[in-house]
């Protein structure tokens, strides 16, 4: 049996990059595809366009469109209670439900994750980190807290017995956080009261269990991913929002948003990358607070079309630019995520790039004071000299992409 083409699609920014739609450009060049979500939750937010459809994948993996089964692994967070809009969502634009599998051991993110999230990030006020309001850094902590709840051990729970469980956290782990927050019921302001309703959990709970119905669990990954042509890692969130990056902190996410979580996997599984593809816009983004360097206004880049996915929203306000500052600054992130496979004993993969939204800076990438037409680009030695090959975009649509060739 031949094994299967191993690949990762990382966002070189703040994330908004295009992931989704290189996700659904390699899950089109392979058949029997699986794309692991391996990193955060629900508040990713990635876009597919084709002709005549558009979807912005949260929890499915944007080859869904493509047929791709979406897997689960036990780093990411999915919420079970949103998962049925986005089912439904899917459904009414492609016409079936795509097949999900998660790993037995894959916690969930639960509503007292969410709604503590909205409480903390509100009440920040003008300090806010820039959080989705997704609950996902609240999961995390109480899940190693020792309060987490598997998706394994719901699979045939009844109603009564989730509410229980759900009440049990929230009468044990809820002060507990409380007050290694240093907060009071009365900080939590609006949501106080969501988080005292039996309601809410029984509410939350019926739908878990109707969306559960839709999730094959497993417990031997291993012999699972053999089964699949092409595998792909559809990271969230983008490198500059790593948890371990020091330099945005604290405003980045809760999670790994490189190649951490797939090293980790495929070092599980006795199997090697093939490929890294990473992906930038042609100039940069970023939705939510924390640094920007050198943000100004769309119009000053010349940009005419509106972002249709990133809207302005209570959570993380308006979608932000700037352009990229420097060829150096350009490469740095991408170089220091690399060294995951030094670090984990394993051959270096392709590494490949790919640029999007061309289409709006007239075929250059947009740096500080200089526009580079994207030709110039790729030939400079500090591109050439790390990305193996190069893809440019100048449309939504994937099946545009083109590879550059000098």
């Amino acid at each position: 049996m031949s094994r299967p083409y191993i690949c990762a699609v990382v966002g070189k920014g703040f994330g908004d990059e295009g992931k989704g739609m290189a996700v659904d450009f390699l899950s089109s060049q392979h058949e029997n595809v699986l794309v692991i979500r391996h990193n955060g939750g629900a508040q990713s937010g990635h876009t597919v366009d084709l002709p005549d459809k558009r979807v912005v994948f949260h929890e499915l993996s944007s080859g869904s469109f493509r047929h791709a089964v979406t897997f689960w692994a036990d780093t990411y967070f999915p919420d079970l209670y949103k998962l049925g809009e986005e089912l439904s969502a899917f459904y009414h634009v492609a016409g079936f439900i795509p097949q999900i599998i998660s790993d037995y051991n894959t916690s969930i993110t639960i509503i007292d994750d969410v709604l503590l999230n909205m409480a903390i990030e509100k009440k920040r006020g003008s300090d806010r980190h820039g959080s989705c309001g997704m609950g996902i850094y609240e999961a995390q902590c109480r899940n190693e807290s020792g309060f987490g709840i598997k998706i394994g051990e719901i699979i045939n729970i009844t109603k009564d017995e989730l509410v229980e469980r759900l009440k049990e956290i929230r009468d044990k782990y809820l002060p507990v956080r409380l007050k290694e927050l240093g907060l009071r019921r009365k900080d939590l302001g609006e949501y106080d009261e969501m988080l005292k309703s039996t309601d809410v959990l029984a509410n939350v709970a019926e739908e878990i269990l109707t969306n559960i119905k839709y999730i094959n669990v497993i417990h031997d990954i291993k012999k699972f991913v053999n089964d699949f042509d092409c595998i792909i890692f559809e990271n969230g969130q983008g490198l500059l929002l790593d948890s371990e990056n020091v330099e945005y902190s604290p405003h980045v996410t809760a999670s790994r948003t490189g190649l951490t979580n797939p090293c980790n996997f495929l070092k599980q599984i006795g199997a090697e990358m093939d490929e890294v593809v990473y992906v930038s816009r042609s100039y940069v983004t970023r939705h939510g607070a924390g640094p920007l360097p050198h943000e100004c206004k769309a119009n000053e880049l010349g940009i005419a079309e509106a972002d249709k996915t990133n809207l302005e929203n209570e959570w993380q306000g308006k979608l932000r630019y700037a352009p990229h500052v420097s060829l150096q600054e350009f490469v740095k992130d991408v170089e220091m995520d690399l060294l995951h496979f030094q670090r984990s004993s394993m051959r270096l993969p392709l590494c490949s790039l790919l640029i999007t939204h061309l289409n709006e800076t007239a075929g250059c990438l947009l740096f500080y004071r200089q526009d580079i037409p994207v030709k110039k680009f790729c030939e400079n030695p500090t591109i050439k000299n790390l990305f193996d090959k190069i893809y440019i975009s100048s449309t939504y649509f994937s099946k545009d992409i083109k590879f550059f060739e000098e």
